[in-house]
């Protein structure tokens, strides 16, 4: 977790997120606008996998609160249209992983949208 302050544009300076969202690290980026970014991921778990990133640092849902909503309901507006256009056009995953029992490991909100011509694997270890 990073413990610099956010900068005057709400994001932090050494966030790997926010460095992708201001363009100092390269991504192949899905979509964007001044509010929000999407792109591939690294390490995709499907044929269809990227995330959509707030460009405003929130570190996770914990964060968020009803001042964000509409920008939360960007995230989720996106998605599908973003979803079909990267292939996934007969249903997609989203994943919104939080805090370390969440195995979140980029703490900067992020969604993650995966799909692919094949049904996913459940994605859900019960106990």
């Amino acid at each position: 977790m990073s413990t610099k302050a956010a900068t005057t544009t709400g994001q932090k300076d050494d966030c790997l997120f926010c460095r992708i969202a201001r363009g100092e690290i390269p991504s192949r980026k899905v979509y964007e606008d001044d509010e929000i970014v999407a792109f591939h991921d690294i390490h995709p778990s499907a044929p269809v996998h990227f995330l959509i990133v707030p460009r405003v640092h929130l570190e996770n849902l914990y964060d968020a609160d009803m001042k964000h909503q509409a920008l939360l309901g960007k995230l989720l507006g996106v998605a599908g249209q973003l979803a079909r256009e990267q292939g996934a056009v007969d249903g997609f995953r989203v994943v919104v992983n939080n805090g370390r029992v969440g195995r979140q490991e980029v703490y900067h909100l992020h969604v993650h949208v995966l799909g692919g011509p094949e049904p996913l694997g459940s994605g859900m270890n019960r106990t």
